[in-house]
């Protein structure tokens, strides 16, 4: 028998990855930082179960996952607020959980935020690349995002648990407000189109962000023309021979043959 624990994912869902604190200083040759989305989580995740920071762990993004233990160790489940069950129990959620060996630990689909992370004593010992074993499903680089019977190693643990009953972290807020930052063509926006309530779209599986949803506005607060909002300030409206009738963008006149 291994001297190492190991995992076995019984449920992956929708995004499942192993994520740390990421591939810094790799910018300059392509590559992203990655790591984990919700750091703070992530952090807090590995000092529950007396990791380091920098430990691996798993994150999920809004659906379910559920993973079995070889043999006895300690977990903790943070970020977005889920239910949590071992062997069909319900076990607390932001606290050490003590798994026995053979037992399932099933994270529930997150009631509020996105992204949560699964600690586990000794941290996730995927194989590393370029000094960190965090998934980038963007270059490729690190583990697989994770599928169901995918097994996983765990390394040492770093020493004991520390003793709490609950981490205080409340979780992610319910309503996110985002400042907006004006850019060189601020001229183009109404202070009514400015004033607009929007939200956000949903992140994308990647990590890499989300994208504004709602109507877009030009200087004349209307919505904008699709020539206006997709191509460069230099692009010229096709639509009609002189001024759109959507954006004050005028057409170059046609050369002449």
């Amino acid at each position: 028998m291994s001297e190492f624990a190991t995992l076995e994912v019984v449920r992956a869902r929708a995004l499942t990855t192993v994520q740390d604190l990421g591939r810094a200083g790799h910018a300059h040759l392509g590559v992203p930082r990655s790591g984990a989305l919700d750091e703070p989580a992530h952090r807090l995740a590995n000092r529950v179960v007396g990791n380091p920071e920098r430990a691996a762990t798993l994150e999920t993004t809004l659906t379910s996952c559920a993973v079995r233990v070889d043999r006895a160790v300690t977990a903790a489940v943070t970020g977005a607020p889920c239910p949590v069950r071992v062997d069909g129990r319900p076990a607390p959620w932001g606290a050490p959980i003590r798994l026995p060996a053979g037992a399932v630990l099933d994270v529930g689909a997150a009631t509020h935020g996105v992204r949560g992370y699964l600690a586990f004593a000794g941290g996730v010992d995927a194989a590393p690349v370029l000094g960190s074993r965090a998934t980038d499903v963007l270059s490729g680089l690190g583990p697989d995002p994770l599928a169901d019977g995918t097994m996983l190693r765990l390394g040492r643990p770093a020493g004991a648990a520390p003793r709490l009953d609950a981490a205080p972290a409340p979780g992610p807020v319910r309503e996110l407000v985002l400042p907006v930052l004006l850019g060189p063509r601020d001229a183009w926006f109404t202070t009514r189109a400015l004033r607009t309530p929007g939200t956000p779209s949903p992140p994308r599986a990647t990590g890499s962000g989300c994208a504004p949803r709602g109507r877009r506005w030009n200087a004349r607060g209307r919505a904008s023309c699709p020539a206006r909002a997709w191509r460069s300030a230099r692009s010229r409206c096709r639509r009609t021979a002189g001024r759109c009738s959507s954006c004050t963008t005028t057409r170059r006149p046609a050369a002449t043959r």
